[in-house]
């Protein structure tokens, strides 16, 4: 007597990153959950400013990215909703995000108001930038300390050292006359 074994693929709900047409994170967010999806499009509270009023706006904290948790056979109802553009990939399938790592990205936006994506590629200790916005608008200097989303600068063309603390997300580049947004 034979026996076979049947293994059947495991069709468990797993989170996946979808990318987003530009500006739609959050239509696509509620597009999803009126479709019957879990999604999570984890948003940051900005003070925009304005020349006539300031107002707090709703920002998505991962631009263009909104996590769905599907099981894979769902994957063609998810591209076929408007404004998704695509999974994103890893290794050529569809990137799977660990549940855990969605409950603690979860938790810190419920516990911490102040939370930001800042890259700190193209920042280095010694680099001359320019500060974008706030009190030292358009003031040129050295980075000193990179701490965390923040650096140490020094202002030498004030003839004297200041120096500051200032987030990396007013910086931008001023190597070579080309500026390179940070």
């Amino acid at each position: 007597m034979e026996s076979t074994i049947n293994i059947k693929p495991s069709f468990a709900k797993k989170w996946f990153v979808i990318y987003t047409r530009p500006r739609w994170e959050k239509k696509v967010d509620r597009l999803l959950q009126e479709q019957g999806f879990e999604s999570f499009c984890p948003v940051r509270n900005v003070e925009n400013q304005w020349a006539d009023r300031k107002k707090i706006v709703s920002l998505p904290l991962f631009t263009g990215y909104v996590f769905v948790k599907i099981d894979e056979r769902e994957g063609y109802k998810i591209r076929y909703t408007l404004g998704v553009l695509n999974f994103i990939n890893y290794m050529g399938k569809p990137a799977v995000v660990r549940n855990s790592e969605i409950e603690k990205l979860k938790h810190i936006m419920d516990t911490y108001n102040d939370v930001d994506v800042v890259s700190l590629t193209g920042v280095s200790k010694g680099d001359r930038v320019r500060i974008s916005n706030g009190l030292f608008h358009n003031h040129e200097g050295e980075v000193i300390q990179i701490q965390g989303k923040h650096v140490l600068m020094s202002f030498d063309h004030l003839d004297c050292a200041l120096v500051t603390r200032v987030p990396i997300s007013n910086l931008i580049l001023t190597v070579n006359t080309h500026q390179h947004y940070v």
